[in-house]
């Protein structure tokens, strides 16, 4: 039998972009996948895993030295930290320290591909210019983003392999044990609710519950990201990917609402990380009952992620024109998107 042609490194494995890159690398003939976390992860006939602290650039030489046969490193790791400034040594080193490991030695090299988002036009810092386009000006630094695609450009230089930026919105998908996953927030919030006897309400302020908002699916991420990876016409550019469509809360949220039976009432700005933080025997009583999989509560951490989502009260959204333009067509109804998560959810007994 011969050996896969291609060998893909997925930086960040355990992430909600991670996760499903992998997902879609296993449907895929031909390829063998390499997950790179802290946490390691289950073997399968073409996935295994490496735990390594990019952090250390000692720990990254000493465990991916030998990744000669790699053709692909999809780089989607993310360190938090509470400031701008302090998000760019982390998250720099990791990159680097995972190119500097690989990229000599793996000859047969052909594409890095690094996993952006909407930070790159300031959306973290307040209104930004929507709807983004990929050739905006960039923003007063300090910005991780930037310094990463600074480093991948300049290292790329006279070499045979490319590189390409993903540039996504919220990611909305399937992923557990990962902070930044707005759609298991929704589906835990909503079955508490349920489950308390109270209305679905929108738990940020009035003002971002009208605001015009794109999603990104991460499934459609996946196929974004391997398009892009593998697309000759996409070497070396930027992409931003969302759904393809907008929406307002005031509009999804009662849609969400009825895709859990219940009522829906006005927005009430909450502090999700003050709130959920004493629901975890809820959580047991919930697990108990429902017979759902045994998540430990302290597991589920999604809260600070899913507050500055609800939180946000500008326009959130950018145009996917390019993508397009190079090649890459698909999309999704966000309601399609959510109606179909919370149902893998259930399916997978994470919430009632």
């Amino acid at each position: 039998m011969n050996p896969p042609k291609n060998v893909a490194l997925v930086v960040g494995a355990n992430g909600i972009a991670g996760l499903n890159l992998i997902a879609h690398l296993e449907t895929l003939e031909g390829w063998e996948v390499i997950g790179l976390s802290r946490r390691g992860g289950e073997a399968r006939e073409r996935v295994r895993f490496i735990s390594v602290d990019l952090l250390d650039a000692e720990d990254s030489r000493r465990k991916l030295g030998g990744l000669t046969q790699v053709t692909h490193i999809f780089y989607a790791a993310y360190q938090d930290r509470p400031t701008p400034v302090e998000l760019v040594a982390p998250n720099v080193a990791m990159l680097v320290n995972v190119v500097n490991a690989v990229e000599p030695i793996a000859k047969g090299l052909q594409h890095i591909s690094l996993m952006q988002g909407y930070k790159v036009y300031g959306a973290h810092l307040g209104p930004f210019k929507t709807p983004a386009r990929e050739t905006d000006a960039h923003h007063m630094p300090p910005e991780f983003n930037v310094e990463q695609q600074d480093f991948l450009e300049r290292l790329q230089k006279g070499k045979a392999w490319t590189w390409s930026a993903i540039r996504p919105s919220v990611v909305v998908g399937y992923a557990m044990g990962t902070p930044m996953n707005a759609a298991l927030a929704i589906g835990i919030y909503a079955s508490m609710s349920k489950e308390l006897g109270l209305p679905l309400r929108f738990p940020g302020p009035p003002a971002a519950y009208d605001i015009l908002l794109d999603v990104t699916d991460a499934r459609l991420l996946a196929r974004a990201t391997f398009w892009a990876a593998t697309n000759p016409k996409s070497a070396n550019q930027a992409f931003n990917i969302n759904n393809g469509d907008q929406f307002r809360w005031s509009e999804m949220w009662p849609k969400i609402a009825r895709m859990f039976d219940m009522e829906v009432a006005p927005p009430l700005p909450l502090s999700l990380v003050d709130v959920m933080a004493d629901k975890g025997p809820l959580w047991d009583t919930m697990v108990a009952k429902h017979g759902l999989a045994r998540n430990a509560y302290a597991d589920i951490n999604p809260w600070r992620h899913a507050h500055g989502v609800f939180s946000t009260n500008f326009d959130f959204l950018a145009d996917t024109t390019k993508a397009r333009r190079f090649g890459f067509q698909e999309h999704i109804e966000s309601e399609v998107m959510f109606r179909e998560i919370f149902a893998d959810y259930r399916r997978l007994k994470v919430i009632p």
